[in-house]
Formats: structure tokens, C-alpha cells, sequence
């Protein structure tokens, strides 16, 4: 289970790629330039739910982080993603012919060096322990599985002037094609159980939206949508995001099986015609998500 969860966190990198908002990313970029002279001393970053380091690459390879020093501490909440994330750095520089430091662990550039900590631990918890004030609060995928009432102490790390960057927030809509008679009801089960989850939230992008815009501590800057759509192109499907579907048919098969056991008749009918049109590059997959970018004002 450990190498097919990474494998899709991997083969998910394409779909994030298309799916996160561009204009956010470049006012991203501009504002990490400008905390970056503002600061005294190296640029601090905080990923929270940080995988194998999937969005750290995205960061170097779209130079989204400033020039000069930069302190990126990468925190999961699985060991093996932790395990795994300097193993995945070194692969990707490799690939770019970078140049990757080892104790500490850093990816050093003509202009930029990005040391990079990692650390084992739950968001919220790691959060509230932090002693070091942060430049920047990383957290992709991550407000739909955590208690949104958590999100003042999730951004307690953040100093003054401090941004926030939620991306691909999941927001109500899990849609495949060509239809099936069963998608509604797939759906319906499939929502349920992220509902059922502590923290959980089928609707999260929206409940996320309301509560930023009503903390006094922070200004939200920008939201955008962040769709997750995979679809083959001339008979397959990009990179590996065949296996990318396969992966979430099974987590949707765990989930309702969860939810309803075997009563839902429909179900395995439903998941045999999705894997068929897998195979034949013919299921288009598409989801609703968000992205949050925002800064701290006060404490």
C-alpha cells in the first residue's frame, strides 16, 4: 500500500500541474519575492501534508521561490512519505542536473540554495509545537480532511506578514464520463464517507472560503478554482495518470464499500465499466477543488 499511495502521489504531480491556478501562482511568486527582502535572514516555508515532496519541485522547476536563502521544512504525517521525500529531491535534481547537498539536505542552484528539514508529524499538531515563526504556510490537498474549526491554529506558525497558500481543496463534485446509471449514487455513498470522516468535508472548499473571510488576523488575497480533469489525449491518457485513476477507483471502492457494504448493488457493475474504460483510454474524470492564497496581518 506504501508504493501505490506514492506511486499516485507521484502520477497525481501532472494533474496538479494542470489543475492549479496560474494567476495565484505568479501573484504567489511575486509576494515570496517581496517577504524575501523584507526579512532578515533566509525565507521560511512550512508544508504541511507535504508528501514525498511534490510541490517543493513544483516551486524549484516553476522558480516560484525567491533568490538568496531559503528554509523549507517538509512535514507528513506518514513515515514513509518522510522517509521517502529526499530520495524523490535527489531523483528530480538529478533529472535537472542540479546540484543536491546532503546534512543538511539542500538543492543549490546558481542563485537560490533551498535547505530542506523534514519532520514527521500530524498538521494541526506540529502547528501548535512550532518555535519558529514561518514566511509561508504550504497546504495542498489538505483542508478537506482536517477540522476547518483547527484553521487559526493551523496558521499560528505564520508571522506578521506571513502568507498562506491552500491549493486543490476538494469542493463538492466527483464526475466521470461517459455517464452510468449508478454515478449519482456513487457519488452520493463517495461524499458520505469523506462527511463521515472526523474533519472531513465533502463541501470543504466553500466552508473553507467563509472561514478565511472571517478571521480578523488574516486578508484573503485571491481564490480561484482548481478542477481536477484527466482525459485521455490521442488514445492515452498523460504520463502516468492511467494508474492515477485506477488509484482513485479503488479509494472509491473502499470508501462506499465502507459506507453501504454490499448493498449497493449497482456498485460493482459501476466499477467494472470504469476500469474497462480505463484500460481503453475512454473515462474522463473530473473534480471541483479551490485554491486559497492570503496573508496574516496580525497575531
Amino acid at each position: 500500500m506504501t508504493e501505490s499511495f506514492q506511486r499516485y502521489l507521484r502520477a497525481k504531480r501532472t494533474v496538479d500541474d494542470r489543475a492549479l491556478d496560474r494567476r495565484l501562482i505568479e501573484m504567489l511568486r511575486e509576494q515570496l519575492a517581496d517577504r524575501a527582502a523584507a526579512v532578515n535572514g533566509p525565507l521560511r516555508i512550512l508544508d504541511i501534508g507535504a508528501g514525498i515532496g511534490t510541490m517543493l519541485t513544483r516551486f524549484l522547476e516553476w522558480d516560484v521561490l525567491p533568490a538568496g536563502e531559503v528554509h523549507y521544512t517538509a512535514v507528513d504525517v506518514r513515515s514513509e512519505n518522510v522517509a521517502r521525500l529526499p530520495d524523490h529531491i535527489r531523483d528530480w535534481a538529478a533529472d535537472r542536473h542540479l546540484s543536491v547537498a546532503n546534512g543538511p539536505l539542500a538543492v543549490e542552484g546558481e542563485n537560490r540554495r533551498v535547505e530542506i528539514e523534514t519532520v514527521q508529524a500530524e498538521a494541526v499538531a506540529h502547528a501548535t509545537a512550532a518555535d519558529s515563526e514561518y514566511d509561508l504556510l504550504v497546504g495542498a490537498a489538505l483542508l478537506d480532511i482536517l477540522d476547518r474549526r483547527e484553521l487559526p491554529t493551523l496558521l499560528e506558525p505564520l508571522a506578521p506578514g506571513g502568507l498562506y497558500y491552500f491549493p486543490i481543496t476538494f469542493d463538492g463534485a466527483t464526475r466521470f464520463q461517459p455517464s452510468h446509471p449508478a454515478d449519482r449514487t456513487v457519488e452520493q455513498h463517495y461524499h458520505r464517507h469523506m462527511d463521515a470522516k472526523q474533519g472531513g468535508d465533502s463541501r470543504a472548499g466553500g466552508d473553507v472560503l467563509a472561514r478565511l473571510q472571517r478571521l480578523d488576523s488574516t486578508t484573503l488575497s485571491a481564490v480561484a478554482g482548481s478542477d481536477w480533469i484527466v482525459r485521455p489525449i490521442d488514445g492515452s491518457y498523460p504520463a502516468d495518470e492511467a494508474y492515477f485513476l485506477r488509484y482513485i477507483l479503488d479509494t472509491i471502492e473502499a470508501a462506499v464499500g465502507e459506507v453501504v457494504g454490499r448493498n449497493f448493488e449497482g456498485l460493482d457493475d459501476w466499477l467494472a465499466a470504469r476500469r474497462e474504460q480505463v484500460d481503453a483510454a475512454e473515462l474522463l474524470y473530473h473534480t471541483h477543488q479551490l485554491d486559497f492564497l492570503g496573508r496574516v496581518v496580525t497575531r
